[in-house]
């Protein structure tokens, strides 16, 4: 009898232990599911002004708690958008690295909204030795003759600051730190800014001047010429010889002609003279 209730108690305990795993494990599952939301990633690599499409994108679970803004969870709503920044693989697919619905491929879906790309040609040393890299910014220096000058003496002068690098040659891939080599720059302006790129390198000679990131203090110069570069003062332009004295004019006196008299004969015995009145 004893034995009986022994394994009547065991079976009891067996079925309320199963029964708490069922409800444990259930409970578990859907606090799980409730807790992760579905988000499209990049399946790979996606370069700077790469549309994308269905084998570029994948769906991943991510913590609901930290999902990032602008993330979409419906992987069709990616079709045909084109990436403004480079994505890594499995980085979300944000909106904010997203160009607006419409854009097209190529490097025009990544110029900012009223800026202009406008390309300078460039060598190896202008082009700062090849670190110029897309997503970089620069200075642009132009040497030309100084004007208004009648010695037309060279000036250099950074004529605009904190540029933007869009790409170098056909790279514009902001993920590689290797330097290139290229001869052309392309650079994002302001519709001003690219009226005076265009005039300064018609001028004179550019240079670009390589500068931090995150710098965005603006610096006024004055440009430097061959004499601020030496240290030396501007030649000053030769005197005019002093003016002589003026002398006084000499006075020229003139004779004055003789007043014409009538004049007669006087004879006085033997003696004669001539009278004039």
């Amino acid at each position: 009898m004893k034995n009986s209730r022994a394994l009547v108690m065991l079976a009891i305990a067996v079925l309320a232990g199963l029964a708490a795993v069922v409800f444990a494990s259930r409970w578990l599952m859907q606090t799980s599911s409730s807790a992760i939301t579905p988000i499209a990633v990049a399946a790979g690599d996606v370069n700077l002004g790469e549309p994308l499409n269905a084998g570029l994108i994948r769906t991943v679970n991510w913590p609901t708690g930290s999902v990032p803004p602008g993330a979409f969870t419906d992987p069709k709503a990616l079709e045909g958008r084109v990436v403004r920044t480079s994505l890594g693989r499995g980085e979300p697919v944000i909106e904010s690295k997203l160009a607006p619905i419409g854009t097209k491929g190529g490097l025009s879906a990544v110029i900012g909204e009223g800026n202009r790309a406008i390309t300078v040609r460039v060598n190896d040393v202008v082009g700062v030795a090849g670190f110029a890299l897309p997503g970089n910014y620069v200075d642009v220096i132009v040497n030309t003759q100084e004007p208004g000058k009648a010695d037309q003496q060279s000036i250099s002068k950074i004529v605009l600051e904190k540029i933007l690098v869009l790409a170098v040659a056909q790279q514009v891939n902001r993920d590689d730190t290797a330097p290139k080599v290229v001869n052309a720059v392309t650079l994002e302006v302001s519709p001003v800014q690219a009226e005076k790129l265009d005039l300064a390198r018609s001028v004179g000679t550019l240079s670009l001047v390589l500068r931090n990131q995150i710098d965005k203090a603006t610096l006024p110069t004055v440009g430097a010429t061959k004499f601020t570069l030496l240290g030396t003062s501007a030649a000053v332009p030769a005197s005019a010889p002093a003016a002589l004295p003026v002398q006084p004019a000499k006075v020229r006196y003139a004779a004055r002609p003789a007043v014409k008299r009538d004049c007669v004969g006087v004879l006085s015995g033997v003696l004669g003279s001539v009278e004039c009145f």
